[in-house]
């Protein structure tokens, strides 16, 4: 990217028999008023026509044996050939605008990564305030123990310069760990992340439904892990130590 440029988008999707999300997901992606470069979809192991309709809307395949959203996510990070890599969730609903939204925050050449919100929007009553709440306590949470702005994997992005800087600290194999989470972890406190109310996406409260046991376990499992190489204290010291040393930019 040069000259000020919009930096082109790749966004990656991983799934798992979830062909029918999937497909509302590539729609919406279709009509965006700023075209992605690609579309990568990562077909982790699936059972159902997920593939299919991946080729079907024209996006990239690629398939990633390894059971688990650390390993499907990595694969298709690896192969976004674009200057920004976006990510969503099958059952991520972008408006028309998240692509160019995406680009033109990430336009900000200071700027390794954003992320966005989320409605629910299969809850018959206040999906916007569970949600708000939801992720409320996500982000104020992950800061607390990231010492930065935490990512959502249903709606964020990160330059694919800085991707490749930190691709072989990231958990690859262990599924019992937030990829998001973990990616957060590795841009660490110098990296510059910002919340962005435009990657506003629509989303399934299924993550409020079932499974909320073993999401609890994969926080602690991947704060545990992360903590093992630098704990919380560490983190918040080295951003406030650079911070003051003016050799790290405001905004995170």
């Amino acid at each position: 990217m040069s000259g000020g440029a919009r930096p082109t988008v790749s966004v990656v999707i991983p799934a798992r028999d979830d062909a029918d999300e999937l497909d509302r997901c590539l729609a919406l992606l279709a009509g965006q008023s700023v075209s992605p470069l690609e579309v990568v979809v990562v077909d982790n192991a699936s059972r159902d026509t997920t593939a299919q309709v991946a080729r079907r809307w024209g996006a990239v395949v690629v398939p990633e044996p390894r059971r688990g959203i650390p390993a499907a996510a990595a694969a298709g990070y690896d192969a976004a050939r674009g200057d920004v890599i976006a990510r969503l969730d099958a059952d991520s609903r972008p408006g028309p605008h998240w692509v160019r939204s995406v680009a033109d925050a990430m336009g900000d050449p200071t700027l390794d990564a954003v992320t966005g919100t989320g409605t629910f929007t299969d809850l018959r009553h206040g999906g916007r305030l569970a949600c708000r709440l939801y992720l409320g306590l996500y982000y104020a949470c992950s800061r607390m123990a990231l010492g930065h702005t935490a990512l959502w994997g249903s709606s964020m992005a990160v330059r694919r310069t800085t991707w490749w800087a930190v691709r072989d600290v990231v958990e690859r194999h262990d599924p019992e760990v937030h990829d998001d989470m973990d990616l957060a972890f590795a841009l660490g406190p110098r990296r510059r992340v910002v919340h962005d109310r435009r990657l506003h996406v629509g989303v399934s409260a299924r993550s409020l439904r079932a499974g909320r046991r073993r999401r609890l376990l994969r926080a602690w499992n991947t704060l545990r892990s992360n903590w093992a190489a630098a704990p919380p204290w560490d983190r918040w010291w080295d951003r406030w130590w650079h911070r003051l040393r003016g050799t790290r930019p405001r905004g995170y």
